[in-house]
Formats: C-alpha cells, sequence, structure tokens
C-alpha cells in the first residue's frame, strides 16, 4: 500500500466514528502526519461542531510541527462560513504545508474553493487519493447534494416461494424468514440511516 493510502484509510476508518451524528453535514475524517508517523487525528463532530480538521488539528500536542506536516482527509476542506468557520482558513492559519485529499466536495458552497483557497496561500495540494473508496464513503452527503434526495436502502426478506407472511395465524407472534445474523445486519442497517419506512405492498 502507498503511503498516502494508507493514511486515507485511516481517515476513512476514523470518520466512521461520527455515523448517524454528523448529517447533514458529511462525516469526514482526518489525520496528521509528521515523518510519517501520526500526530493527531479527528472527525466530525455532532452537527453544529468541529469539522474533522479543526479536531485533528487541536489533538496535536506540539504544534510547532505542524508548518512541517501533511494534513490528510477524505473531502475537501471547507471554505465558507456556516455554522462553523471555513476549515481550509485554519490550515492556513498554522501554515501546513501539504493536504492529502480524498475526493472533492461536490457542496456548491465548496466545490473546488477550498482546495483553490489553499494553492492560492501557498499550501501543495494532492487530490484523488482512493477517490472511489472516498466517494462511496461519502455516498450519502453525495446523494443529498447531487441528486436532491436521500440515500436509500431497499431490504426485502421472503420466502422461497415468494411469500413475506403467512396468510393466517394462529399465534400473535413474529414470523421470521431471515436468520438472526441477517437479523442483526439489518439492525445495523437501519441504525446508520436517518429514517425508516415500512409498508406492506
Amino acid at each position: 500500500m502507498k503511503i498516502h493510502e494508507k493514511y486515507i484509510t485511516r481517515c476513512i476508518e476514523i470518520a466512521k466514528n461520527g455515523l448517524g451524528t454528523t448529517a447533514p453535514n458529511p462525516m469526514v475524517g482526518s489525520v496528521i502526519v509528521y515523518k510519517e508517523q501520526i500526530i493527531g487525528e479527528g472527525f466530525t463532530s455532532a452537527y453544529g461542531g468541529p469539522h474533522a480538521e479543526v479536531n485533528a488539528i487541536a489533538s496535536v500536542a506540539d504544534k510547532t510541527l505542524l508548518h512541517k506536516a501533511t494534513l490528510y482527509v477524505t473531502l475537501e476542506p471547507c471554505s465558507h462560513f456556516g455554522k462553523t468557520p471555513p476549515c481550509s482558513d485554519l490550515i492556513i492559519k498554522h501554515g501546513i504545508p501539504h493536504v492529502v485529499i480524498g475526493t472533492m466536495d461536490s457542496h456548491s458552497k465548496v466545490s473546488g474553493k477550498g482546495i483553490d483557497k489553499l494553492k492560492a496561500a501557498g499550501c501543495k495540494v494532492t487530490l484523488g487519493v482512493m477517490e472511489a473508496a472516498c466517494k462511496e464513503h461519502h455516498k450519502r452527503f453525495f446523494t443529498f447534494h447531487n441528486k436532491k434526495r436521500p440515500y436509500i436502502i431497499l431490504k426485502w426478506a421472503e420466502t422461497q416461494d415468494g411469500f413475506i407472511a403467512p396468510k393466517t395465524r394462529k399465534e400473535q407472534k413474529p414470523v421470521w424468514i431471515t436468520n438472526p445474523y441477517s437479523r442483526q445486519l439489518v439492525h445495523k442497517w437501519r441504525a446508520e440511516e436517518q429514517a425508516i419506512l415500512g409498508g406492506t405492498k
């Protein structure tokens, strides 16, 4: 595994700590590396809280290392004021010379502006490291902004002969078609999404 891919993989791993709490913001992960050692990590806080880059920078014990370090992040740093200040401004403020980005942010308020701001300040930007994996990780965010709808998972269970439940039953007890392992997986999926829609047809 190449060195950039190693650290972006770690970014994706820690980003998942924000699952279910960051929406409508993306669940971003960031690590800061100095001499091939991770000196800081962060993921996006619950909605309205600090972004991944802010938390990663805050976690660095010796801030004097930042001007010689590389910041890795799954998604392009923001460049606009929302509930928090722009992450790109903080990166520039601390003089971080190199930023490695998994994928560009398609949000209309960012969409390359964060990258342009970093480059204008003299920061080296490497874009598209593990891009497919980062796009997959941010699929909920991209679906919401690019397709103007939620990311949808369809779960369907039926018997081999095409039924989802018996026509009649004497006891009012659940009739399980799936096994305990698949039910556990479905509960995990439900916990990862913002809403559940149930139906009989």
